[in-house]
């Protein structure tokens, strides 16, 4: 199974940088293959990235990289390269630049028409326009980020080019999300979340299955996602529940962070 993994994921960073409120006081730009976003007023230091790469880890697209973030004043930032991309000295030429491996996050994927459907007593739908503050709210508060202005930029993937938005309703009320963007024969499901009172109820599973079947619907061959790497000590739902849907373990990509002052 081999496809391009990474430049769905940016396609969607780059969507939600473009469409951040004014009160994160967000950039994102393109740099040759891949994405570059800062996000100055982040609540999680989580949405500055440079992502989507492929092309080798070179020390000029580093350097290129380190320039970008310096004219945006960054204070912390993450650079991500899928594996395969990374070359044999990649740790000297990070620590030469203060970048630091903090950790991995997973990179799933499969074949759109493979993915499991999942029986759940939630109603699952598309959400519209109406709804999109709501939605946003609803995914915020399920990555514990409240009331911060993230909801709004997660609000604009409801009506952004190429994105669709799921939830799952009990009753009336919105109680998880997910969203699709389709980049050609690739789907990438990111931004899934549900409220801490409603889950086990196997909302996520529900919404995986959802957009799985959107993106084929639209033509796409591939699903992509990615999380968090589950470990001994750190127990991941969100890696189970993708497992369980049928997608595959592509590679665990590193997450290398530089920090101002270190």
């Amino acid at each position: 199974m081999k496809f391009d993994s990474e430049t769905a994921e940016a396609e969607w960073m780059y969507l939600y940088g473009k469409n951040a409120p004014a009160a994160l006081d967000a950039t994102v730009d393109r740099l040759r293959s891949g994405v570059v976003f800062h996000m100055r007023n982040d609540p999680i230091d989580y949405w500055s990235q440079a992502v989507g790469f492929t092309e080798p880890a070179t020390a000029d697209l580093l350097d290129e990289i380190m320039a970008y973030y310096r004219g945006q004043n960054a204070q912390t930032f993450t650079v991500n390269f899928a594996p395969d991309l990374l070359p044999p000295d990649f740790a000297e030429l990070a620590a030469a630049r203060g970048l630091v491996e903090t950790g991995t996050k997973m990179k799933l994927g499969g074949e759109a028409a493979g993915v499991k459907s999942a029986v759940t007593d939630l109603r699952i739908d598309q959400v519209t326009a109406a709804d999109a503050a709501e939605f946003g709210e609803v995914v915020a508060t399920g990555f514990s980020t409240p009331g911060t202005p993230l909801s709004g930029m997660i609000a604009s993937a409801v009506t952004a080019p190429n994105s669709q938005a799921f939830a799952a309703w009990d009753g009336d009320t919105m109680v998880a999300g997910g969203v699709l963007l389709v980049h050609g024969d690739v789907g990438a499901l990111h931004s899934g979340s549900t409220l801490p009172a409603y889950r086990n109820r196997r909302a996520q599973s529900a919404l995986i299955a959802a957009r799985a079947e959107a993106a084929r619907k639209a033509g796409c061959r591939w699903v992509i996602t990615e999380t968090a790497s589950p470990g001994p000590d750190r127990p991941n739902s969100s890696f189970n529940n993708m497992r369980r849907a049928g997608l595959d373990v592509l590679y665990p990509r590193a997450i290398w962070r530089w920090t101002s002052g270190n």
